[in-house]
């Protein structure tokens, strides 16, 4: 017996003395929200790409390519030197290529749900696209039309206390 729970002695009682805890208990949550109340401080972020990864990706996409064909030539029994230059001229006219489509950036519709960082930067480039279509400026904030008719109105009470006052 331990703390002074359960039994005394389990003589007599027809149980072992075991005692359990209970599982079932709910204990009461905290009185704390795991949310914030102000909705001002709640506002959209856009997950921004990791640049080095994005890097990474395309650099061995290229790099793919030019090893199929590697494994391609030695299949066929190419000289290693031949090979080897193949494999260059490859590198070189993906890398061009991809140099001059850099700007399409990579679009939405074909990348995989893993693909988290060519997603987010999708997304960023959708919706400068949007925002250039719709014609908002840069520095919008969300909800900045309510809270200059609150400032309006707020300053229309004021001019009307003081045209009390006199």
């Amino acid at each position: 017996m331990s703390s002074n729970v359960g039994l005394t002695t389990p003589r007599g009682s027809g149980t072992s003395g075991y005692v359990q805890s209970n599982k079932a208990h709910l204990r009461p949550r905290e009185k704390t929200q795991p949310y914030p109340n102000d909705y001002d401080t709640i506002k959209q972020r856009q997950r921004q790409p990791d640049k080095e990864i994005l890097e990474h990706d395309r650099k061995r996409e290229v790099e793919v390519k030019v090893f199929e064909l590697r494994d391609k030539l030695e299949d066929e029994g190419v000289d290693e030197d031949e090979i080897d230059d193949q494999c260059d001229a490859l590198r070189k006219k993906l890398e061009a290529e991809q140099a001059r489509t850099k700007g399409g950036g990579p679009n939405a519709r074909g990348l995989k749900s893993h693909q988290v960082h060519e997603l987010a930067k999708a997304k960023i480039e959708e919706s400068e696209k949007l925002r250039k279509a719709l014609g908002i400026s840069q520095d919008y904030e969300e909800g900045s039309h309510w809270k200059r008719q609150e400032e309006r109105k707020l300053e229309m009470e004021r001019g009307r206390a003081k045209g009390d006052d006199r």
